[in-house]
């Protein structure tokens, strides 16, 4: 069985959408949908730029406060992102269904789900990405995310990337980061107990772990070899998914 922590995708696999994907990492599984641009009502109508709207449906039940605060943080994260410019009064819109969860005893995952909102924010901000870009909407740049688990002991510090439920739980805080594909920081959310030099410390890691990839894929242009993949290794995935796409979509050459 393989690893839950690493990551899978489908793209383009629902045909009455725009574009969508089916993401899967750290045991959680997202499905993402966009349609767009599209009629607006008049009352959501921005005259310069498009309106972007975001729907995060849970595994089960109806959506709450959570749900809301995950539309929140994603809306104000895409429209950085999608070139809104390009189409005044129209709207984008993204649905993300959470499918699964971590595979744990009942009691863990129930408590994670209901004291915090980061466990599953990376898999809601990959999937979204990858549902635009599987609708080839015109973006200014992509991005990718890490969660990140920090434990202190004394002076001594431990971050674990993409944590398991276990760690995840035991952690005195836990940190998505996300960073685009130029390098900047574009989402900082942070839940427990830490001081600023914690914060700066999980900050150097998560920028280490961003340009570890670049590196990689600068050497890997450079030398024209092949990277065996990495835990973690967001940038790489994304570029491998899309170059199966362009060659799907282009097969009628062949």
């Amino acid at each position: 069985m393989a690893n839950s922590t690493e990551p899978s995708s489908l793209l383009s696999h629902l045909y009455r959408a725009d574009g969508s994907a089916t993401f899967s990492q750290n045991g959680y599984t997202v499905i993402g949908a966009v349609n767009g641009p599209i009629e607006v009502q008049r009352r959501d109508e921005l005259p310069e730029e498009a309106a972007v709207d975001v729907i995060v449906r849970p595994a089960a039940g109806v959506g709450g406060t959570r749900e809301r605060h995950l539309e929140s943080i994603l809306q104000s994260t895409l429209r950085q992102i999608i070139l809104i410019q390009n189409f005044p009064r129209t709207l984008i819109q993204i649905t993300l269904q959470v499918t699964s969860t971590p595979e744990n005893d009942t009691a863990g995952s129930k408590l994670v789900q209901a004291s915090s909102n980061l466990a599953i924010l990376p898999t809601l901000l990959q999937t979204a990405v990858l549902t635009l870009l599987s609708a080839s909407m015109p973006l200014s740049m992509t991005l990718t995310s890490v969660l990140l688990a920090l434990s202190t002991n004394g002076p001594h510090r431990n971050i674990v990337p993409n944590p398991s439920l276990t760690q995840f739980q035991s952690a005195d805080s836990v940190h998505v980061l996300a960073f685009t594909s130029h390098g900047e920081l574009l989402v900082a959310e942070s839940e427990g107990k830490f001081t600023l030099e914690d914060w700066d410390e999980v900050y150097e890691t998560g920028k280490t772990l961003f340009y570890n990839e670049q590196d990689a894929i600068n050497d890997d242009a450079m030398q024209g070899v092949g990277l065996d993949e990495k835990k973690g290794d967001m940038m790489m995935f994304v570029k491998s998914i899309l170059e199966q796409k362009v060659k799907n979509d282009l097969h009628w050459k062949d």
